[in-house]
């Protein structure tokens, strides 16, 4: 495979401006693919891209080596396909299918094409979680016994999110999904989930709550909304308890304020906060090597299973 790897961006919006500007500084020779020709040309120039496409089937059949699939989550399953179909690798955006179930297609097509498929979970790949894992595993609050994660933000919207046929839920699908992959990923037992919504009419649902169940291990809560201002537009505490202590942390990672066999406080990072370099870094050389992410789609349709779990037991349909 060529140095660098080319790779086309499939839809010219947020997603694909906050990649380019992390790609920029990394082997990735960047493409722009848009339905409207204009829009492609102008991403391209905007992030120094190598060219431009105005379609997506024209991006899918171009001689690039990967796709990175930033359309709405309705299109995602029809373009995995057909980039794998064309022997491409993909990177598709979080959340990757409307439903769990169509993994095993997914799969079916990757192991055709002996192609690799990157779901784009940033929060797997956050320092913050590294570090929880560590004090966890270490043991330094002795044995776990409540989480509590607070991801309450406002979050103003007026687009196809406000559609559930194309966005494929409400907020906790489309947002919630990184804190659900995030809770299940700190290395205690499988993590089952209970969703509850506050009395609301509208739809789609923009605030859940999520208790959680760790096996025979601890318990916990994760309280998720677009609709509760926080300080700062993000900043908020969030904390572990453990029969001899607790950690504190900042939800976005900027400290971790251990109180339990030792005290201490850690800065897990700032450089790569939200964790989309150590993804790219992890996809580039998947991709290059052709070889599985470390976030692969098992751990992907984990994360969808339990989302619909929670949308099940809250009556969200």
């Amino acid at each position: 495979m060529a140095d660098p790897l080319k790779l086309a961006f499939l839809g010219c919006g947020n997603a694909t401006r906050m990649h380019s500007k992390t790609l920029a500084k990394r082997p990735a020779a960047r493409y722009y693919a848009s339905r409207n020709g204009a829009r492609a040309e102008e991403y391209r120039a905007k992030f120094n891209g190598a060219g431009a496409f105005d379609s997506y089937e024209a991006a899918i059949a171009s001689d690039v080596d990967a796709v990175l699939v930033a359309t709405p989550p309705d299109t995602h399953l029809e373009l995995t396909l057909a980039a794998l179909q064309a022997g491409k690798h993909v990177i598709v955006e979080k959340p990757p299918l409307l439903h769990s179930s169509d993994f095993a297609q997914v799969r079916a097509a990757a192991s055709a094409a002996d192609r690799q498929v990157c779901v784009a979970e940033n929060y797997f790949y956050k320092p913050l979680l590294r570090v929880l894992q560590d004090l966890l595993a270490e043991g330094v609050v002795g044995d776990p016994l409540f989480l509590a994660f607070n991801a309450l933000k406002t979050q103003q919207i007026d687009d196809w999110r406000d559609d559930t046929t194309v966005a494929g839920g409400g907020a906790l699908y489309e947002g919630g999904i990184h804190w659900v992959s995030f809770a299940a990923s700190l290395g205690l037992p499988e993590l089952t989930v209970r969703g509850a919504r506050p009395a609301a009419d509208e739809r789609p649902e923009r605030s859940m709550l999520l208790t959680l169940e760790y096996g025979a291990g601890p318990v916990g809560s994760l309280y998720y909304s677009w609709e509760v201002p926080s300080l700062f537009h993000g900043l908020r505490i969030s904390r572990i308890w453990g029969r001899e202590g607790s950690i504190t942390f900042e939800s976005n990672g900027i400290y971790v304020l251990v109180r339990g066999r030792r005290k201490r406080v850690i800065f897990p990072g700032l450089r790569d906060i939200a964790g989309y370099g150590g993804m790219f870094d992890d996809f580039l050389r998947s991709m290059r090597e052709n070889t599985k992410p470390s976030y692969d789609l098992d751990l992907a349709e984990r994360d969808l299973q339990l989302v619909e779990q929670a949308y099940a037991t809250a009556g969200v349909s």
